[in-house]
């Protein structure tokens, strides 16, 4: 089955990309990767989901998320607690 896409737009002030000194496609990149970041932080994209919706192969995201000193994998204590205990039964 053909996946469908759709386009998002919105209008900024040209002065706002001469501010940040980027142009519209590296604005529009960037836009595109913080948005798949907070998503992903907000566990509502996994991993693969963000790499895609930021343009990005999911090791080449991986990358990105290191350059940015961004957590590949953000487990709070319980989960850590979790994992280290299951470890543990692995023989």
């Amino acid at each position: 089955m053909l996946e469908k896409t759709i386009n998002i737009s919105f209008s900024i002030k040209e002065n706002l990309l001469l501010s940040l000194r980027e142009s519209q496609e590296e604005f529009t990149q960037d836009l595109r990767f913080l948005s798949a970041l907070m998503l992903y932080r907000k566990n509502r994209l996994s991993l693969g989901k963000a790499a895609e919706l930021a343009g990005y192969s999911k090791l080449d995201f991986i990358e990105k998320l290191k350059l940015e000193k961004e957590p590949v994998f953000d487990y709070n204590a319980d989960e850590m607690n979790e994992i280290f205990a299951d470890v543990k039964l692995v023989p």
